[in-house]
């Protein structure tokens, strides 16, 4: 998928049709570009540093990422880089009987010793995979929410 190895993969299914996640991924997103992003991405030095564009577009940015590839309903591809780290988070949506099953891929390098020190922190200690599961139950349970 990219040239920077694998971390993880996390996945939900959501009892909502595709479109209607897609447009709950939207909101999160700028939620999340308010909130704590905007204050972590100068923190690290992240590249990019803030929000442009209609979020989940192509060329796009949010705070230590940009919309490399966006296929409204189906996929995302988000690139971001600060002083520790260079990364990929890719979302994908894929329907199935009435469900979609939401699935983030992490693929990141961690160089030097600070990179290692900082990868030790973040994915080491598992907060990763927390928030990262945090982010999609939330998306679950509005776009399940909105689907009712």
């Amino acid at each position: 998928m990219t040239d920077l190895p694998f971390v993880d993969e996390r996945h939900v299914r959501i009892a909502a049709p595709a479109e209607t996640v897609w447009a709950v991924l939207g909101r999160q997103a700028q939620r999340i570009a308010a909130g704590g992003a905007a204050w972590y991405a100068p923190l690290v030095g992240a590249q990019p540093r803030h929000a442009s564009g209609q979020p989940l577009t192509q060329g796009a940015t949010l705070p230590g990422f940009a919309v490399v590839e966006s296929v409204p309903g189906r996929r995302l591809l988000l690139h971001g880089r600060h002083h520790f780290s260079r990364y990929a988070l890719h979302l994908t949506l894929a329907e199935d009987a009435g469900h979609t099953r939401l699935t983030a891929r992490t693929d990141a390098a961690f160089p030097g010793v600070h990179g290692w020190c900082y990868r030790q922190l973040v994915i080491g200690s598992g907060a990763h995979a927390v928030l990262l599961d945090r982010l999609l139950r939330t998306i679950r349970r509005h776009a399940e929410h909105q689907s009712t």
